[in-house]
């Protein structure tokens, strides 16, 4: 079966590393087996048609296997008040219905040296982050006056439950430990996050250990005992903020993939941005975007051994010292991918 992956480079560095990531994938797969097309998608498409999100793009994510996403966003080369390109993410991923973002953190010791946080509390770290994706703050109503602005926050039962299924039954599979995050001392929406994460998670598996946090409390232990986590299932903008904090025990945002998946096909992406201060440069990290490719692979393509290649060959890489400036080394997105691919062979 060969399968049908869009690749959606969009802004900034987003072309140069789903360019690499493409690259790795080549060198361990044919054309027989995946078949690569690339659409229009972000900033610069919603500066040149209008919208960030064309339908023939949409189209074309919709008849795919999987896709891959580089980045999106102008920073603040937009005038004030104008719509925002990452509004098509949002709009990408409701098309999808992909309910569900999929972020794993676990630090290479190599970059132990790179995280603020002391090394002996990285060893051991293994935690999969389970955010939910197409509900919340993100999507509900919005309102803007000259002195007033809004943005309802809204969850329905059905769209908890089935995102604390996924992560009860990731859980279950893990060290099953559960940990819920939300607010509930002071929203609705996260006493009803509570009410149902509690019944949810004990009618999918009753031998998973579920643990509520606050999510103020959740962002202080994340830095203080990350080893402690096993898998996270939070609200939309929680999860946002809490994998980019998480990311610092990684030594860099550069380093984390993520998958998001739900109904239909998947879209797997870098958890960074669109970093239009280094775009062009060649100098962005590509691993996260190449480990995203690799989850492209186990959860879409149905290619898991080529997955575990990939991975040891970004792991190898690093403990060669072959590193961006990010993670404090010199070397190239272009020699960063080209050793990786050389560990592959």
């Amino acid at each position: 079966m060969t399968h049908l992956v869009t690749v959606l480079g969009g802004d900034g560095i987003g072309p140069e590393v789903t360019d690499a990531a493409v690259r790795v994938c080549q060198a361990v797969t044919t054309a027989d087996q995946i078949t690569w097309t690339n659409a229009s998608f972000g900033g610069n498409t919603f500066l040149e048609e209008g919208s960030a999100f064309p339908d023939d793009t949409q189209a074309a994510c919709k008849e795919s296997s999987a896709v891959l996403l580089g980045a999106v966003g102008l920073g603040e080369t937009l005038p004030p008040g104008a719509k925002r390109p990452e509004l098509g993410l949002l709009e990408l991923r409701g098309a999808l219905g992909t309910f569900a973002n999929i972020r794993p953190v676990k630090p290479f010791p190599s970059l132990f040296d790179m995280s603020p946080i002391r090394p002996e509390l990285l060893e051991e770290v293994d935690i999969l982050f389970v955010r939910e994706l197409t509900g919340g703050i993100y999507f509900g109503e919005k309102t803007r006056t000259a002195t007033t602005a809004s943005d309802l926050c809204v969850y329905t039962e059905g769209e908890i439950e089935r995102i604390v299924t996924m992560a009860t039954e990731f859980s279950r599979d893990r060290r099953k430990k559960l940990t819920s995050v939300d607010k509930a001392n002071v929203l609705e929406t996260s006493r009803l996050w509570r009410e149902v994460t509690s019944r949810t998670a004990k009618a999918v598996c009753p031998e998973v250990e579920l643990e509520h946090l606050l999510v103020d409390a959740m962002a202080m232990y994340l830095l203080k005992r990350p080893a402690d986590f096993d898998v996270i299932v939070t609200e939309n903008m929680f999860g946002d903020i809490l994998t980019d904090e998480a990311s610092m025990l990684c030594g860099s945002l550069g380093m984390l993939p993520s998958a998001s998946i739900g109904e239909g096909t998947g879209l797997y992406e870098p958890i960074h941005g669109s970093a239009p201060d280094i775009a062009g440069q060649g100098i962005a990290n590509p691993c996260g975007t190449i480990l995203s490719a690799a989850m492209m692979l186990r959860m879409s393509l149905g290619q898991p051994d080529v997955a575990n290649a990939i991975e040891a060959a970004v792991e190898a890489t690093i403990d060669a010292k072959v590193l961006t400036p990010d993670l404090g080394g010199k070397a190239t997105t272009k020699e960063m991918t080209d050793a990786i691919i050389k560990r592959l062979g």
